[in-house]
């Protein structure tokens, strides 16, 4: 998808984006997933606990010979895997963060601008819907606001990442004050998890480049 996104078909990131929406709103889907799935993760601690629990009972039948039911049973490969996975605070953002980084560090033929252009640009399209009445008057559903704040915490993540200097820099193509702004508009407690995910999943916030507004706006 980014290499797609991010190809030199078109001028610009809005161009592209523009032209090919399908594959845009598919990859907003899979950073919608993401920060879903973290947030769940990051509200439910006793994961690794439980799957630690499962894991003994496991060896314990199999000292005891006892048959696992059918399919149930996870290999210990697999297993090993599954703890490592979710030993991380957001292991679906780690996950993602560490593909584009990857992209980005493999596709040295694609400018890096393209990857960070067409995440700004995203988060900036994200913001400007949320904060507009006469668009925000437009979504029928209310999980369309879910989806846009979850996608526009996402690609500020992401741009973080693989930005050399980072989202929250002078530089920054990313509105952040606006985009923090837009998170701290919504009902209280509805955005927790995307507050802590930009507070504790990102790269630069702590940077001495950090505006000290972006700071106080996210304590």
């Amino acid at each position: 998808l980014l290499g797609a996104l991010t190809s030199v078909t078109y001028e610009d990131p809005t161009q592209h984006l523009e032209r090919e929406q399908a594959l845009a709103k598919q990859f907003a889907e899979i950073l919608h997933f993401t920060l879903r799935f973290d947030e769940l993760k990051m509200t439910n601690p006793a994961i690794q606990n439980d799957f630690s629990y499962y894991r003994r009972t496991l060896s314990r039948m199999r000292i005891n010979n006892l048959p696992a039911e059918g399919e149930n049973e996870v290999n210990n490969e697999l297993a090993n895997r599954i703890s490592l996975f979710y030993a991380d605070a957001t292991p679906m953002l780690k996950t993602l963060s560490d593909g584009t980084t990857k992209f980005v560090s493999e596709n040295k033929n694609v400018p890096i601008e393209n990857t960070t252009d067409c995440l700004s640009t995203m988060a900036s399209v994200c913001k400007v819907m949320l904060e507009t009445p006469e668009y925000r008057s437009r979504f029928t559903n209310e999980e369309t606001v879910s989806f846009c704040l979850r996608v526009m915490v996402g690609v500020i993540i992401l741009y973080d990442y693989v930005h050399p200097v980072g989202a929250f820099a002078k530089s920054s193509k990313i509105d952040m004050k606006g985009c923090i702004k837009v998170l701290k508009d919504q009902p209280p407690g509805s955005v927790d998890g995307l507050l802590n995910a930009l507070r504790y999943t990102t790269k630069h916030l702590n940077d001495e480049s950090t505006n000290k507004t972006i700071k106080i706006m996210l304590q």
